[in-house]
């Protein structure tokens, strides 16, 4: 009887596993599923718990234990999305960001989106010139602190906060300005408002962006914003085609091409080269769900979507959820009191230390740091004056769309001066930074952007400190963001596994995937001469009197193919059955 239950309750936890999902706010969710449970229960659970009503915009991200990212499909099995042994590690985040956040029907929804572009702000995707990084940095410091107090609040005290990667001492003291004068007053939720809408009139708002090389090898990220899909370069952004202009997206190992028309029936097809198959394969499937929820105008219209021209080749994958102008819609029906919202205040973020003592250039010599600081301001107006060889879609961003664009990547200087390699292919995770934020030494963008292009997903685990590597690292306890020998130690496991395709586990990779294709060919071969026989058998045995059918009938093609082949073929047919009765 006691083995019975011992057996039973081994039984039972074999159909159970526990799931921890970090939260925006750096909280954790920890909860026990049963093994075939599916994405969408595990994402509805979070949704609950945070009393989300507004929940499409967001989505569950994992890591793979070879640190590629990927978004949990809530269709289907989590066990068998996840790749790694459970418990199962995971972050809850902005998947699709809002066109306009401060539309949005609730408070506790603005409150989960201001904290991720915070995020974005922190890691360097959301770049800006100095003037507008000080205005963000002081609506955060009076959303989670309130009004200046001189007697809480001793000088200097912005520099205790960490906003962005690094930033100056005048930029603190700019932002404590701000602070002091001009927000006075205001509440959290007013502040995190006037947040949002000053982030969202960025052009950088809402950018994740996937590293790649064009053609030519030169590095380039690759992103899809609310509002089309853009590649960055070198200094400036050399392409931005909005959603309508966006007619396919097909990936094939690691190459990537998005096929659009412009204007006067210009049709370009851009190519580009992901580090990994499998990153081509992410950044594929996050284009096609972001084109399918910004440009459709309801779900019915989702296709699924073929990797490649044959359809008997390539992956398919189809966006399942409602489109964006179905969630605004069903938004404007939410009907109840708002929900309270327990907001972090100055609880240390392992992920987003936005309230630690963060790195400041205090190492630098005040010579020095005058020195940087003027560095920053030129490669600003540089930046600021340079052209796009791309004209800018204008939808609420106007004109700062291309200034930001050039902002965002004069951004990338910070990361010169010091040769921290904040973006660099150690600290790299695609779901990390492009670039810091505000900018800094002036000619410094094009190498961080050659070292944080050259890295791979495999250093996933710098983002957010550890948050987005949410299994290898958060499983290690390793909240914090890995120190320079680590990060080192990522970049060489990195290479070391980059560089080598045509190993073992490369040649038999290429083999299974051979064997496949030759298997999907042979059974579509058999499929497609299995339909010919049957029309043949149609054409001559049935009665139906079809046009087509006796069209066809009727060509002496066929009456001579009827006569001379199909019809001795059919005799010697009978013959044998007939044999075959007579000698049973």
């Amino acid at each position: 009887m006691l083995s019975r239950l011992m057996s039973g309750s081994i039984r039972s936890l074999d159909r159970e596993y526990d799931c921890t999902v970090r939260l925006l706010d750096d909280s954790e969710y920890t909860c026990t599923i049963q093994r075939d449970a599916k994405g969408q229960y595990l994402f509805d659970l979070i949704c609950h718990h945070l009393n989300l009503l507004e929940k499409d915009y967001f989505g569950i991200r994992y890591v793979d234990p070879d640190k590629q990212r990927h978004w949990l499909e809530f269709s289907k099995s989590i066990a068998k999305q996840m790749k790694s042994q459970p418990p199962f590690t995971m972050c809850l985040r902005v998947k699709f960001y809002p066109p306009d956040p401060a539309a949005l029907k609730e408070e506790i929804t603005r409150y989960l989106v201001f904290l991720q572009i915070k995020r974005d702000l922190y890691h360097g995707r959301l770049l800006c010139k100095t003037s507008d990084a000080a205005l963000l940095a002081a609506y955060i410091l009076q959303a989670e602190i309130g009004d200046y107090d001189p007697g809480k609040h001793p000088e200097g005290y912005s520099s205790k906060f960490q906003f962005f990667p690094k930033h100056s001492e005048r930029l603190e003291r700019r932002i404590s300005d701000i602070h002091k004068t001009e927000l006075i007053g205001q509440s959290p939720d007013t502040s995190e408002l006037n947040f949002l809408q000053k982030a969202q009139s960025l052009e950088t708002y809402g950018i994740d962006p996937h590293p790649c090389k064009d053609v030519s090898g030169n590095p380039a990220f690759l992103a899809f914003t609310p509002f089309g899909f853009t590649v960055l370069q070198g200094n400036r952004r050399i392409h931005f085609l909005n959603w309508d202009e966006v007619t396919k997206l097909k990936f094939e190992a690691k190459t990537f091409h998005v096929y659009a028309n412009q204007k006067e029936d210009k049709k370009i097809i851009l190519t580009y080269f992901a580090p990994t198959p499998e990153a081509c394969k992410h950044l594929w499937k996050c284009g096609v769900e972001n084109q399918a929820f910004y440009k459709l105008e309801k779900s019915s219209q989702v296709r699924t979507v073929s990797s490649s021209n044959l359809f008997f080749k390539g992956s398919r994958f189809r966006y399942s959820g409602r489109v964006a102008k179905e969630v605004m819609e069903q938004s404007a029906k939410i009907k109840r009191d708002p929900p309270e919202i327990h907001r972090a205040g100055l609880v240390p973020s392992r992920s987003c230390p936005s309230i630690t003592h963060g790195p400041r250039l205090t190492s630098v010599p005040r010579t020095r740091r005058r020195a940087v600081h003027i560095s920053i301001m030129e490669g600003l107006e540089s930046l600021r004056d340079s052209a796009h060889s791309t004209p800018v879609r204008s939808v609420s961003h106007g004109d700062t769309f291309m200034r930001r664009s050039r902002g965002h990547l004069a951004d990338s200087r910070e990361a010169g001066p010091s040769g921290s390699g904040v973006i660099s292919d150690e600290a790299y995770s695609p779901s990390d930074s492009v670039l810091p934020t505000p900018v800094a030494e002036h000619g410094g963008a094009e190498m961080s952007l050659g070292r944080h292009l050259n890295g791979t997903s495999r250093g996933a685990g710098d983002e957010e400190g550890g948050a987005e590597s949410e299994t290898a690292q958060e499983r290690g306890g390793q909240g914090a963001e890995p120190g320079p020998g680590k990060r080192g130690a990522l970049r060489a496991g990195g290479r070391s596994r980059t560089s080598t395709p045509g190993g073992a586990g490369g040649d038999v990779e290429e083999l299974n995937k051979f064997v496949l294709s030759v298997l999907r060919l042979f059974l579509v071969t058999m499929g497609l001469l299995g339909a010919l026989l049957l029309l043949l058998l149609v054409l001559t045995e049935s009665d139906l009197d079809i046009a087509f059918l006796r069209d066809i009938r009727r060509t002496p093609e066929f009456q001579q193919f009827h006569l001379e082949y199909f019809c001795p073929l059919r005799r010697w047919l009978a013959c044998k059955v007939r044999w075959m009765d007579t000698s049973c």
